[in-house]
């Protein structure tokens, strides 16, 4: 074994690390076949793909409704290759030169040094030489929007981070941009020294910099480090796929603006200001390994709690005292609670003793919310605001369109004006609920479901519009997702966009029922104080809303017995089309039909509960 990039980036995590991971020294100056060493970089690399597919809600849960990522990974390989080899293609055309890349595995180029005994290594995904110039170029499948986002706001106007030149990003000021805040952008600058958030994959490349400076230094060769330059190759999230094809598949061309599939980050001098940075973690990490006992720590920003790199031994070791349900981190949208210890936030609580909700004294508890969720929990009561509930159902005009979308967010995008990562639709379940009450699970259900991998959008559409020619309302459980999924359809297929967009302009959040939405409930009459409380909780909420929480509270229906249970066995059935007999196909495919109509019949199910109540 050896001590690669993926595991010290989790080696360095916290000083308990290593010693959970019962490692020493001995066993880490062994040799690393190249098989190895790829399988714990791709499966890492797997991760961050999955990770693009998915995002966290303002409750911290995952919004695709998926209960593990795991499965999704064997799925997402052939698309993780692709991305690798136009990483590839672009490189040539962006740099010249000469480039070994992923594609070649035994050719890709390997730095390691042994440092106090402990051999340190990288293979580099692609390694572009031109003249004396060396590009170091790590490929991730994350997209360009997580950098070009970054900045900051000044007098109403928004400043970037990174300016694109051609198809590089650079730091505004080493271009010579005015800054038009100095510190404002030295803050929106420090994001990306932040490992376990915007810098992540920063340090990535920051680590093998420090491995490739390392052995040049060992050779005696450190008049070439000037030689070396360090580069993100990423996804263009302002690439329009313009739907060309060569034997069934997609040709990723310069888009209709110019835009090329993949784009580059500059990062040359964020990766060189990390190196001291990364050897305090070196000399940090070579201490805990030569330690005969492990050494404690706090829980921290490093265990990464509830977010898609949260350690995995927060759960089962650091973590394992925190109560499964109703622990102090629970708390709805939680920014603070004042204690004596002054303003404690997640993972803090525990650290100061706080591990249950009643553990903390009532009397710290100002959030009005929280202390609805407190007392329901103290009491072991309902709360319930009959009167708003009242007044949100009593604003919903019918027929109500029940819906809900099953997508697939592919990195590479597959049809015409498909963007990396659209969340393309395969499938939709439609409930028509024409008058309060009135909607029967069959007879009134309609779902779209795609075959196989061809382009079915438009079909898609054409069966969505005619579904839904009554104007009336769309509702959904986290509708933003379904109105995104209508106004992308809607600019792709314009002949289709005024009936798709009075579908989306016409929505109501079944969320906004039993949490809130103030705006609406203000507009309803409500004051500001009252169309901020949320309207239902029950302590089985377990502090979030989402339909896995909701749907229990409200009925019995379940999704245990289905073939395909939650959104990532359905992304995952939908991906694997093509190898299945045609039998497993169509049983598979009768799976996913009942699979999004239970997700439409739970909305419809809940509504009425709620008017029963």
């Amino acid at each position: 074994m050896a001590i690669t990039k993926t595991n010290f980036v989790e080696m360095t995590r916290c000083v308990k690390y290593p010693f959970l991971e019962d490692l020493k020294r001995d066993i880490l100056t062994s040799d690393m076949t190249l098989e190895e060493y790829q399988s714990q970089e791709l499966k890492s690399s797997l991760k961050e793909i999955v990770g693009e597919m998915i995002d966290l809600d303002e409750d911290g849960n995952l919004v695709d409704k998926t209960d593990t990522i795991d499965i999704q990974l064997e799925a997402m390989l052939p698309y993780y290759k692709e991305v690798e080899i136009e990483a590839a293609k672009v490189v040539e055309k962006q740099f010249g030169g000469i480039s070994k890349f992923a594609e070649s595995t035994y050719d890709q180029e390997l730095y390691d040094t042994n440092i106090n005994g402990i051999r340190y290594l990288c293979y580099i995904d692609i390694f572009n030489e031109v003249d004396n110039k060396k590009n170091i170029i790590e490929v991730k499948a994350t997209t360009s929007n997580a950098f070009a986002s970054l900045g900051y706001k000044k007098d109403e106007i928004d400043y970037p981070l990174l300016k694109k030149i051609g198809n590089v990003y650079h730091l505004a000021d080493l271009l010579g941009e005015e800054i038009a805040d100095p510190i404002k952008y030295q803050n929106a600058r420090n994001k990306l020294f932040n490992r376990f958030l915007d810098g992540k994959y920063v340090f990535d490349l920051a680590f093998q910099r420090y491995i490739i400076e390392h052995e040049l230094a060992a050779s005696n060769n450190e008049a070439k480090l000037s030689d070396y330059h360090y580069y993100l190759a990423v996804l263009n999230h302002e690439y329009v796929f313009p739907g060309k094809y060569e034997d069934g598949k997609p040709v990723y061309e310069p888009d209709l603006l110019g835009e090329e599939i993949i784009t580059f980050i500059d990062l040359d001098q964020i990766t060189k200001e990390f190196q001291p940075i990364i050897d305090d973690l070196r000399i940090r990490l070579e201490k805990c390994l030569l330690a005969d006992n492990m050494t404690n720590c706090e829980l921290g920003e490093y265990c990464c709690y509830k977010k898609r790199n949260m350690c995995k031994y927060f759960k089962p070791v650091c973590g394992s005292l925190i109560p499964e349900h109703h622990s102090s981190l629970t708390f709805m949208r939680n920014r603070g609670i004042e204690t004596p210890d002054g303003k404690l936030v997640g993972v803090e609580l525990i650290n100061h003793g706080y591990l249950n909700m009643l553990d903390i004294p009532k009397e710290y508890i100002k959030n009005q919310n929280h202390l609805i969720q407190y007392e329901c929990v103290e009491h072991n009561e309902v709360y319930v605001d009959k009167e708003k509930i009242k007044a949100g159902i009593a604003s919903l005009k019918y027929p109500l369109y029940h819906l809900d979308f099953e997508t697939f967010p592919c990195p590479m995008p597959r049809y015409r004006g498909e963007k990396p990562y659209t969340q393309s639709v395969f499938e939709f379940s439609l409930h028509t609920e024409v008058s309060p009450g009135v909607c029967d699970k069959d007879k009134d259900n309609y779902v779209f479901l795609a075959r196989d991998f061809n382009d079915c959008r438009l079909d898609c559409v054409k069966e969505l519009v005619r579904l839904t020619q009554k104007p009336g309302t769309l509702l959904a459980q986290n509708v933003s997702f379904e109105r995104s999924r209508i106004k992308e359809l809607a600019n792709i297929f314009k002949e289709y966009k005024e009936p798709l967009m009075r579908l989306y302009d016409n929505y109501f959040d079944l969320i906004w029922l039993v949490n809130t939405n103030q705006e609406l409930y203000q507009s309803l009459g409500f004051t500001k104080d009252e169309a901020s409380r949320v309207n239902y909780y029950d302590k089985a909420l377990d502090g979030s809303y989402s339909i896995k929480k909701t749907l229990p509270v409200f009925s019995d229906l379940s999704y245990k017995n289905l073939d395909v249970k939650n959104g990532t066995e359905a992304i995952v059935t939908y991906a694997n089309y093509d190898k299945m007999s045609v039998e497993e196909r169509n049983l598979k495919y009768e799976s996913l039909i009942t699979y999004c109509k239970q997700d439409t019949w739970a909305m419809v199910v809940i509504l009425d509960a709620l008017r029963n109540l």
